[in-house]
């Protein structure tokens, strides 16, 4: 059987498509993380531990310090 060249050339199209189209590899997920400013936390925000225990005492994992006007920013995964 004589395969012809327009078969040949046909093949290695076709296995870089599969190869494509299934995602062989890792694959990475990351989590969206949503913020919200701190409802307890007063003052201009100067530790990042203090920021997180007030975070975590409103329910929030982890808590850091922000922006221009340091304000303490509570997280959580979305």
């Amino acid at each position: 059987m004589k395969l012809s060249p327009r078969l040949i050339s046909t093949i290695p199209v076709l296995f870089m498509l599969l190869v494509a189209t299934t995602g062989i590899g890792p694959v990475t997920v990351e989590a969206r993380t949503c913020e919200t400013s701190s409802q307890l936390f007063n003052g201009p925000c100067l530790s990042t531990t203090n920021c997180a225990n007030v975070c975590h005492n409103e329910g929030f994992p982890d808590g850091d310090c922000r922006g221009f006007r340091r304000r303490c920013l509570c997280s959580r995964p979305c």
